[in-house]
């Protein structure tokens, strides 16, 4: 597979929007080796409270996510851009091992290379439990359970 990942910087508002497509359709597929794919091979992250560098370590990371977190299911939201920067707003909804829903907020800042692969993402996200009753975001079609 091409390292190149189209579209490249700059952005505009259509090409941001492609961009933030193209990454909510690789999270809800629940693949780390098609997530990290998108990033740079020494992309640098925060996740909450988690430092990583390198494709190597978003693999294992998000494997170890999508162990924890059952069901997942995630929007994004354009909410602005600049030549090779975009920030996103987002909400995922997701169960644990016993059953407790959880809907996480959060927002991204990211920064591409020309080559339109990812080389920082910074994301700070807060959880709120809620009910099986609150859910907003539908299972998709390789959901294995409704909750």
């Amino acid at each position: 597979m091409s390292d190149n990942r189209p579209p490249f910087p700059p952005f505009t508002t259509e090409t941001a929007l492609l961009k933030v497509r193209a990454a909510e359709d690789a999270w809800n597929s629940r693949d780390p080796e098609r997530v990290a794919l998108g990033y740079t091979e020494d992309s640098q992250w925060r996740n909450r409270d988690v430092f990583l560098t390198g494709r190597e370590q978003i693999v294992a990371f998000l494997r170890e996510k999508w162990e924890r977190e059952l069901d997942y299911r995630l929007r994004k939201e354009l909410w602005a851009h600049t030549d090779d920067r975009i920030a996103v707003r987002f909400e995922y909804e997701w169960h644990d091992a016993a059953g407790q829903w959880y809907r996480s907020y959060g927002n991204e800042n990211w920064e591409f290379a020309p080559d339109g692969l990812m080389r920082r993402r910074y994301a700070s996200i807060n959880d709120l439990a809620i009910t099986p009753r609150e859910r907003r975001l539908t299972p998709g079609p390789d959901a294995s359970s409704a909750g």
